[in-house]
């Protein structure tokens, strides 16, 4: 089972992003497994079996997130040293 903070989100394939562990299923189910393909879908998220309006939310609130944090760092986000695509 996940580690899941007070929020009910956690840490999944994707480094950096913290989500509920609903979405961390879809987007394994999708194999959606980095930020790249992540970002790719994220205009359609709803479309995907199991991911309502909150959820699709939450996931782009992260990337949004993770986009900000990364100001001016790696294009594709993440952490050095992790391959993101």
């Amino acid at each position: 089972m996940p580690r899941v903070d007070e929020n009910g989100n956690c840490r999944g394939l994707i480094g950096g992003l913290l989500l509920p562990p609903r979405a961390w299923y879809v987007l394994r189910r999708e194999n959606i497994t980095t930020l790249k393909k992540l970002r790719a879908v994220a205009d359609r998220l709803e479309q995907f079996r199991d991911i309502g309006p909150e959820t699709a939310r939450a996931i782009r609130a992260e990337l949004a997130r993770i986009a900000s944090a990364n100001d001016g760092g790696s294009p594709q986000g993440g952490s050095p040293g992790k391959e993101v695509e």
